[in-house]
C-alpha cells in the first residue's frame, strides 16, 4: 500500500498508464486527483502498520482504514454492476481492490477481532461489521 502510494505521488500520469488495473477505461488521468489518494494510500499503509505493532489497543485506527478499503472495493462493485466499468475488471480489481477490502471488513467482525487479539469475550460476540 505504502510503495502504491509512493509511486502514485512521484509519478501519477506513469502510474496511470502502467498499473496493471486498465486505468485507462476509467477516462482520462487527473494527476491533481491521483497525488491524493497516492498521500492516502501511503497515510493508511503506515496506519496498518502501526496497528500490527499493538493489534489489541489499536482497533478504532483499524477500522477507520477497513472502513475505506472495504467501501473502495465497493464503489469498484458499484461501477462494474453498472457498467461505468468493463466486466474485465471483476478480474483486474479482484487482487488490489476486491480482495483487501473483504479481508479487512472481515477482520473488523468482533468475533474475528477477539480471535486474532486474544480477547475471549470479543471472539464469542456475534457483532455487526463495525
Amino acid at each position: 500500500m505504502i510503495a502504491n502510494g509512493i509511486w502514485m505521488v512521484s509519478g501519477a500520469i506513469q502510474w496511470f498508464f502502467h498499473i496493471p488495473a486498465d486505468m485507462p477505461s476509467t477516462g482520462e488521468p487527473n494527476g491533481h486527483l491521483i497525488r491524493d489518494v497516492g498521500f492516502a494510500y501511503i497515510v493508511f499503509g503506515f496506519a496498518l502498520n502501526w496497528c500490527a505493532l499493538r493489534l489489541e489497543s489499536r482497533r478504532p485506527v483499524f477500522l477507520m482504514v477497513s472502513f475505506f478499503m472495504v467501501v473502495h472495493a465497493l464503489g469498484h462493485v458499484v461501477e462494474i454492476i453498472v457498467g461505468l466499468l468493463p466486466a474485465s475488471h471483476w478480474w483486474i480489481d479482484f487482487p488490489l481492490v476486491l480482495l483487501p477490502g473483504i479481508i479487512l471488513g472481515a477482520l473488523t467482525i468482533p468475533s474475528v477481532w477477539g480471535s486474532l487479539v486474544g480477547d475471549d469475550e470479543a471472539a464469542k460476540q456475534p457483532g455487526s461489521l463495525l
